[in-house]
């Protein structure tokens, strides 16, 4: 087994912090683009923007919607 092999961590979501897309999209039951949209609406977490090509979407609110995505909502700050 490489080193590298031995470094990999498991594939979860942390319960707390940030994620990009990246790591997000493994749990998603939606497509990236169905994401977007249902944020927009408020039926998926909000992403925060770190920058102009940075996004991040809060790890609690990713949990709350993928334990229920289909009564989720977003709250409005």
């Amino acid at each position: 087994m490489s080193e590298k092999e031995k470094r990999v961590s498991p594939e979860v979501l942390p319960l707390t912090g940030k994620s990009r897309w990246s790591k997000v999209a493994k749990f998603s039951p939606v497509s990236r683009e169905t994401f977007r949209k249902l944020s927009i609406k408020g039926r998926a977490p909000q992403p925060e923007r770190m920058g102009i090509r940075c996004t991040y979407y809060d790890n609690q609110e990713l949990h709350k919607w993928l334990a229920d995505p289909v009564n989720y909502r977003a709250e409005v700050a």
